[in-house]
């Protein structure tokens, strides 16, 4: 088999829902499995999954193991030579595995793949490629400087080396990930990712960015920037420092008043959320009970210019996720511009306007 995908959901059933019928057009082409791992939502999702995915395997976890755990149980299961580590707030395009595999095989001594990354209103994340984050650079980052922090020598749309990537999206061969025996369980939530990558780095592989393919992070779904979000992340990067650096009093006095400022934060951030005046479904079909829930709305087959304080709902029956994509990609100009998508046979529209907090879901 070629490639394992494995995706650790946690109580998002229906960003998952959206993200297996992405992943299932990504591999249509390829020898592949998904293997949903679920932390013990006690939610619909594990049910969604068995229902709607029955070609899907699932594993329902006893409890909430945390990330790294939860991923290194899902990739003892994989039988494919690459395994591809996808959060289950993510929408690949029908393209994006078989372009990164086919630049796989081009190299040698290859470790991690990652890929350009946008959030759900078309921004950029900058966390698509970064450095390693060594003390010197981790506490600029910590005083607001993150020029070095970013991997800001490879554009954003270009293939180049890069050293970290986000736990969101990784590919990789399954036997480089067993190199270094997968992500470290000392690490429950954040720092994983740069700790596996850093590890596969020193071991003498080579990570690749690959820009010219896309994939959606609504982020604030698996992440929420709240206090104990702070704490955890202060915490992880704790962990991997004492792992991989000597210690550095600066550097541990800032991890410090970092961990205890998280604790003045409010238990949720609020950021201001601009709200559409106007709706326009980008689909070949009405959906009546939609229109009858969204009453300022029509209906269009084409998108030619993107228009302000407008919010697209781009139906998945009728658009491939690539033009989705595409089209979400192009937005981050169009002041006002937000989106959600309709997933294919679905009763609900999900969608998110900033990387911070959660984002929505409209039944109708």
């Amino acid at each position: 088999m070629k490639l394992s995908v494995i995706i650790l959901n946690y109580k998002v059933p229906y960003f998952l829902e959206l993200c297996l019928q992405s992943v299932l057009a990504a591999i249509e082409t390829i020898e592949a499995e998904i293997i949903v791992v679920d932390n013990q939502s006690q939610d619909s999702s594990a049910e969604m999954v068995r229902k709607k995915f029955p070609e899907v395997k699932l594993i329902e976890n006893a409890e909430n193991y945390g990330f790294s755990k939860g991923n290194n149980i899902g990739v003892k299961q994989a039988k494919g030579d690459y395994i591809c580590i996808l959060n289950p707030d993510t929408v690949v395009a029908e393209d994006t595995f078989e372009v990164l595999l086919n630049f796989a095989k081009e190299k040698e001594k290859l470790g991690i793949i990652g890929c350009r990354l946008i959030d759900g209103k078309g921004y950029y994340l900058p966390e698509s490629k970064r450095n390693v984050p060594v003390p010197k650079i981790a506490i600029q980052k910590a005083l607001g400087n993150t020029k070095r922090y970013y991997a800001n020598h490879i554009k954003e749309s270009s293939i180049g080396k890069a050293s970290i990537f986000v736990g969101a999206f990784m590919l990789l061969k399954k036997e480089v990930y067993h190199s270094v025996k997968g992500f470290d369980e000392d690490y429950f939530m954040y720092g994983e990712d740069i700790d596996l990558s850093y590890k596969i780095e020193k071991k003498g592989f080579q990570n690749y960015y690959i820009g010219t393919t896309t994939t959606i992070h609504y982020k604030g779904e698996s992440s929420l920037k709240d206090a104990t979000y702070a704490k955890r992340f202060y915490g992880a990067m704790q962990i991997f420092y004492k792992k991989h650096f000597r210690q550095n009093l600066l550097f541990d006095t800032l991890m410090l008043v970092g961990i205890k400022s998280a604790k003045l934060l409010k238990s949720n951030v609020i950021e201001a959320q601009e709200s559409a005046t106007h709706f326009i479904l980008v689909s070949n079909n009405h959906y009546p009970n939609l229109k009858q829930k969204l009453k300022n709305i029509s209906v269009v087959k084409d998108l030619t210019v993107l228009k302000s304080n407008t919010e697209y709902i781009l139906d998945a029956n009728y658009l491939s996720f690539k033009k989705m994509i595409a089209i979400i990609s192009t937005s981050e100009k169009n002041k006002g511009t937000t989106f959600k998508i309709l997933p294919k046979n679905s009763n609900f529209i999900l969608g998110s306007n900033s990387s911070k907090n959660k984002g929505e879901v409209i039944r109708f």
